[in-house]
């Protein structure tokens, strides 16, 4: 009798197999797919650099302009940032919905109020297509500096939550001596 026994373990292949190549990484471009973290490190960096470069414009406006005309450059300014960045933002969507061989129509929620969170966690939480799939092989492994760039955020949050904690402690401790 070579029966198996029944009370065996199945014997398929549980680990995830490695691809044998990898797509490119095209920023600028509606092509291609995009991973979790990669995504999430990408937004981070592109909103740092929007906020960056508004400050950076508001402030020079500030000091430059006073005023009815400086409002409405600063209004201009505004748009030139923000513009962009909305392209870029919904070039990041495309690839990251492609990785998870989804159309990149669906990206167009992004301006849709309320639909664009949705859309977000779903980008965030969703895993990609193992191997290849319709928009092309999957991505090639993060790097260390991607890695950096998605730890930002969370980093921010865990330091603010120890100020928040931390000052007001300090404060009470420097109050009663």
């Amino acid at each position: 009798m070579n029966d198996a026994s029944p009370y065996q373990p199945p014997r398929g292949a549980i680990a995830p197999v490695a691809p044998d190549r990898y797509g490119q990484i095209k920023l600028l471009s509606a092509q291609g797919r995009l991973g979790r973290l990669r995504y999430f490190g990408y937004s981070v960096a592109l909103g740092l650099l929007v906020n960056l470069a508004a400050g950076l414009l508001g402030g020079m406006a500030a000091i430059f302009l006073e005023g009815d005309p400086g409002e409405l450059f600063m209004i201009g300014l505004v748009v030139i940032v923000a513009a962009p960045a909305l392209v870029i933002s919904l070039l990041l969507g495309i690839q990251r919905l492609h990785d998870f061989d989804a159309s990149g129509w669906w990206s167009l929620m992004t301006i849709v109020p309320l639909a664009n969170l949705v859309l977000y966690l779903v980008l965030l939480i969703m895993p990609g297509t193992q191997g290849a799939n319709r928009f092309g092989d999957p991505p090639p492994p993060n790097t260390l500096g991607v890695i950096l760039l998605a730890l930002i955020l969370p980093l921010i949050f865990v330091i603010g939550i120890v100020a928040a904690i931390a000052i007001p402690a300090y404060m009470q401790y420097l109050s009663v001596q």
